[in-house]
């Protein structure tokens, strides 16, 4: 291992590689060794504060460069040759039609592929290895059968190890397991020979059937040996973590695991038009055969044998190795048990032997030394959420309790006490919640919001009263009447947003607060500090009592245009969303709230974050029907404007306003029966139960109930009154039988 570099997925930025370069001098990959890596990324938001002397009881790691450089050292690289001019024209050709899906149906796409697979038999490595086609290599993946992938297995047979660690045969040795991961599952359910398509694969006679299961293992054994340098490797660690998660069953379209897959600026590779098939497995934990488990057990092993302790600890701080280290720590005792932590071989014992675990001894050194470091506290991160109930307790008392408003200021540290307070039980964290009282007013001076927010939320689980922070926030940013809203979002910055980002329309009442999970895009710029306090006022509404009521009162007691200037800020407007959605605010406080928008929802409607705004007014408005026909009515006025926007054809959709212009009788049915509902349901859901007999107004039940008893009543008409000849006269055995017959 001799280089800190972490990959670059965007390849278009760089020439044709040449594979048998010379190893490139260290200082100079070390300059940009924290652009890509997600580790690295991710603590980037973590700068260490200078102020206040909060690091002086940090004890510094030793430089650790030469322990992993004598550990693994750099393999030679193998030369697969390169495609010829007439291959690559080939290739390059089929990539466009590829990525424009340039065909008429799914058979001719399906036909165009098996043509380029026969055309790139024999030439797969030098495919993968190519800047230009490797792209094309991933497509073929994406929309490769079961067949197609056990091809593409073999291809890559005896020589993983070297795809790992080249710069574009990575991206392809990834796509190729993230998609072949759903098929394994598949065919632990399914019958053996047949693919994900429910059709039996076509063998030949010569032959012989191969499961994905037995490629996934030949995989396996062929990296043996060579764990620990992949695992520092800049673009091998990479998909070594792809290759753990597949073994696992853990899902693989997740945000919790996606930063660990890919860096940030990796180049999404897609065919226009289709989605993966794998890409529903992705989203949820898989079944797995029994020979994964055994195997993921051995590969964690084998990460770290013939590694001390000194060797290990040097991989907490390397940007490749540190989030490899991570999942391996993770999966080892989340699938394994808790109790692996006292093997003296499994990773948590290396990494901290001493037990218990002090300030003094080595264990304590190390763990103090990560805290405050951009890279190394995610381990700690890691540890905290995972360790057995013991160590967390020892490492609690020992490290954290004493010191967490010290922790807590610091920009690297907080994110460790976040997981701290996760774990904490009632009383715990009823005593971190009074030690950090009196902090809170500096962690909002310093924008130190994370730890707030994590307080919050965890007070709100453990029913544990939150009225002290409310008093603490609204001193904070105290204004004349209570709370100064636009100080406490940071109104007044308003960073200009580009003009082709502000292009792109929403589709449904929901699209703007759950596509992206958070005001934060990488389209749309914003101060980090407005973006924190904005997702502490989002959370601050979902408790009940006077943090909601807090933020409630402040947002009615601001002026219509403050209102207005809120909806339309791209940040603020998720907050203002929020507040309409709230289950905490009273009907008083949303028809207040919403009346102060009367004359402005024409222009909210082509806006596009107001538009949202619109969206959730409707549920805003729950038993407020006569509210929402207002509404409906200004926006009928505004029909041209907003047919002209196509934010406002979203909104003119979302609102059924084409059944309110025809059919204003039934839209106003409609209106007051969902707004008398429990719950919001949207138009399409309102005709679904109608369809299907679902919620009914109390005037249908009244006319159920009247026509049960008028049939009923016709029912018993047409029996005719009981005479002596058709009276029901009881027999002795409990029979009934009509009197003329008894009397016969």
């Amino acid at each position: 291992m001799g280089h800190l570099s972490t990959p670059t997925a965007d390849r278009s930025q760089h020439k044709m590689p040449q594979e048998n370069k010379k190893k490139r001098n260290q200082r100079t990959k070390r300059k940009h060794a924290d652009d890509d890596d997600p580790a690295v990324q991710e603590s980037s938001k973590r700068r260490k504060s200078t102020e206040g002397g909060e690091e002086a009881d940090r004890v510094p790691l030793p430089a650790q460069d030469e322990l992993f450089d004598n550990a693994y050292p750099q393999a030679d690289k193998p030369f697969f040759g390169m495609l010829d001019e007439d291959e690559q024209e080939y290739f390059k050709r089929a990539d466009d039609m590829l990525e424009t899906n340039a065909f008429g149906d799914a058979e001719e796409r399906t036909l165009f592929l098996s043509n380029v697979y026969r055309e790139a038999e024999g030439k797969e490595l030098k495919i993968a290895q190519s800047q230009s086609c490797s792209r094309l290599m991933e497509r073929l993946i994406q929309l490769s059968n079961s067949s197609q992938l056990k091809q593409l297995f073999q291809a890559f047979s005896g020589n993983f190890v070297h795809l790992f660690s080249h710069r574009f045969a990575s991206h392809c040795c990834q796509a190729l397991f993230l998609r072949a991961a759903s098929l394994v599952t598949y065919e632990v359910l399914a019958p053996a020979a047949k693919s994900a398509d429910g059709t039996k694969e076509a063998l030949s006679p010569d032959e012989v059937y191969v499961s994905m299961e037995n490629l996934f293992l030949h995989t396996l054994a062929e990296i043996e040996g060579s764990v620990g340098y992949l695992m520092t490797g800049q673009y091998a660690s990479h998909v070594l973590r792809v290759l753990l998660l597949v073994l696992a069953g853990e899902p693989l379209d997740q945000d919790s695991t996606k930063h660990l897959l890919q860096s940030k600026r990796k180049e999404t590779v897609t065919v226009p038009g289709t989605e993966p098939s794998s890409g529903q497995a992705a989203e949820k934990s898989r079944s797995v055969p029994k020979s994964f488990t055994e195997a993921l057990e051995k590969l964690i092993a084998e990460s770290v044998v013939g590694l001390d302790t000194e060797q290990l600890r040097a991989l907490a701080t390397h940007p490749n190795a540190n989030p490899t280290l991570q999942l391996l720590l993770k999966l080892e005792l989340s699938h394994f048990g808790k109790q692996r932590a006292k093997d003296e071989t499994s990773i948590v014992r290396k990494l901290l032997p001493d037990d218990p675990i002090k300030a003094d001894n080595g264990s304590g050194a190390f763990i103090s030394g990560l805290i405050y470091d951009s890279v190394g506290s995610h381990l700690v991160e890691q540890i905290v959420r995972y360790a057995p109930g013991k160590m967390f307790k020892s490492l609690n008392k020992e490290f954290f309790k004493e010191k967490l408003a010290l922790f807590a200021r610091n920009d690297i540290a907080g994110y460790v006490i976040c997981r701290v307070l996760e774990r904490m039980s009632k009383d715990d964290l009823f005593a971190a919640h009074e030690t950090l009282i009196p902090a809170l007013p500096d962690l909002l001076q310093r924008n130190r919001t994370l730890v707030i927010r994590t307080l919050i939320e965890r007070c709100a689980i453990r029913d544990i009263d939150t009225q002290t922070i409310a008093v603490q926030i609204e001193s904070a940013f105290r204004g004349a009447d209570g709370l100064d809203v636009k100080k406490f979002l940071k109104l007044e910055q308003t960073p200009e947003i580009d003009g082709e980002s502000r292009e792109t329309p929403h589709d449904s009442v929901q699209s703007s607060s759950e596509e992206t999970g958070g005001p934060t895009s990488s389209s749309r710029p914003a101060e980090s500090s407005k973006v924190h306090l904005n997702l502490l006022a989002q959370a601050m509404l979902l408790v009940p009592g006077s943090l909601s009521g807090l933020l409630l009162d402040g947002l009615i007691g601001l002026e219509p245009s403050a209102l207005l200037q809120m909806a339309k800020d791209f940040v603020a407007t998720r907050t203002l969303q929020a507040a309409l959605k709230t289950r905490n605010a009273s009907i008083i406080e949303r028809r207040k709230l919403v009346q102060r928008f009367y004359g402005n929802f024409g222009e909210m409607a082509v806006d596009k974050g107001a538009s949202h705004v619109v969206d959730c007014i409707w549920e805003g408005t729950h038993g407020l029907a006569f509210i929402r026909e207002r509404i409906a009515e200004e926006l009928a006025e505004n029909e041209a404007q907003l047919r002209d926007s196509q934010y406002g054809r979203a909104v003119w959709k979302n609102w059924k306003m084409d059944i309110y212009k025809r059919k204003r009788a039934e839209w106003i049915r409609q209106s007051k029966v969902k707004a008398s509902n429990d719950g919001f349901q949207s138009f399409s859901e309102l005709d679904l139960n109608k369809k299907e007999g679902g919620v009914k107004t109390p005037l249908q039940l009244a006319r159920e109930r009247h026509a049960a008893k008028r049939a009923a009543k016709e029912k018993n008409d047409w029996r005719g009154p009981s005479t002596a000849s058709n009276a029901i006269v009881p027999l002795a055995n409990g029979e009934a039988t009509p009197a003329a017959t008894a009397s016969a």
